[in-house]
């Protein structure tokens, strides 16, 4: 068991003991070791929890965020990351890490996890925002109806063993042709150490889509705080010809592959069932028994491709709790209003796209 958790509960259960008073902070610069060794060892904490993601969004899109921890007996209970997002477009809002799929209170116990909660909704109301939002896999606040969720969003997860046959056969045979195909015609990957190969067939792909772009900055800033914990892993053809790239997280036993993209080629020559494959063979090599294929919406391509994988899809209730608002968030290009907006985008030259994409993603969260 982590030395973190056995110290919390040797404290709980010492007889007589004279615990300290819990005590709420904000994390400075050099509580971020702590933090961190907090988030590693807390079984609810994820990987979007780190303190690493206050660097990459203040850098990244100008965001503010408060990074709220408590703390007794000089060690962490629980951690809180937060963010503000004001968009006249889109809402004022507070909640998880923007652009993190999980996030949410991380704690060892109640008393923690409520005081952050109490944390949350102060700021709030300080703030004034339309709604604040938790982003867990399963509700923190099931018997609270002041907290609301909906159906919107899936995650796909499966474990994955350490031998690449077993895994190649546990995906379902058209799938599993599909990966064949890209490795009879030679497509190869290759770990970058920098995101160039991977912006271009990132943004090729958003274009396709007709979603605004994030900016390269923020790849590299991803690359560059989390090191060996995330891989930009690019898929070449033979002849050396660009086909897709991903950039992944390794978190525990866990890989996330998090933003992928394909270049015109991919299709023809199965790019991104290959480079997904590719990922998984050397995530397995590395130790990994857990694939997060990610989250995605509800009855988009996405979805339906990681169905095709053979992973089972898993509701993310994601919680809202009502402030100025009077009714939940809508921002996801699945909403009607955004349809006109999408293809007018669709129709953008790659270059103009990448130049306005920052601007307006920024807003999105």
């Amino acid at each position: 068991m982590n030395s973190i958790i056995e110290a919390a509960q040797a404290r709980r259960a010492a007889p007589g003991a004279a615990a300290g008073a819990p005590t709420l902070h904000l994390m400075q610069p050099q509580d971020a070791a702590r933090w961190d060794a907090f988030v590693r060892a807390c079984p609810c904490a994820t990987f979007f929890h780190l303190s690493g993601w206050q660097h990459v969004i203040e850098q990244s899109f100008g965001i503010k965020t408060w990074f709220y921890f408590v703390e007794q007996d000089g060690q962490i209970q629980g951690v809180l990351p937060l963010a503000e997002i004001k968009s006249r477009l889109f809402g004022h809002a507070l909640g998880a890490m923007p652009f993190c799929v999980y996030g949410g209170v991380a704690a060892l116990d109640d008393t923690a996890r409520l005081m952050l909660d109490q944390a949350a909704d102060a700021l709030a109301r300080q703030l004034g925002v339309g709604h604040l939002e938790y982003r867990g896999m399963q509700r923190a606040h099931p018997d609270d109806t002041s907290w609301h969720t909906k159906e919107l969003y899936v995650t796909f997860r499966k474990e994955i063993t350490g031998d690449d046959e077993t895994n190649l056969n546990a995906i379902p045979r058209k799938q599993r042709a599909m990966v064949r195909k890209g490795i009879k015609l030679g497509l190869k990957g290759v770990v970058e150490d920098n995101v160039e190969r991977m912006f271009e067939a990132y943004a090729t792909s958003v274009l396709r889509l007709g979603t605004p772009v994030f900016p390269k900055k923020y790849f590299a800033l991803l690359q560059q705080t989390f090191g060996d914990e995330c891989e930009v892993r690019t898929i070449y053809t033979e002849d050396e010809r660009l086909v897709g790239s991903v950039l992944s997280f390794y978190w525990r036993d866990e890989v996330v592959p998090y933003y992928g993209g394909g270049t015109d080629l991919a299709r023809s020559v199965a790019g991104n069932d290959f480079m997904y494959w590719n990922l998984m063979q050397a995530a397995a090599a590395r130790g990994c028994r857990l694939f997060d294929f990610g989250r995605s919406k509800l009855g988009t391509g996405a979805y339906d491709f990681k169905k095709n994988w053979g992973f089972t899809a898993e509701p993310l209730p994601y919680e809202y709790k009502l402030y100025a608002s009077s009714a939940l968030p809508d921002n996801n290009p699945l909403n009607p209003k955004y349809q006109l907006f999408i293809k007018m985008w669709k129709k953008l030259p790659l270059p103009v796209a990448n130049f306005l994409g920052p601007y307006i993603v920024r807003n999105l969260g």
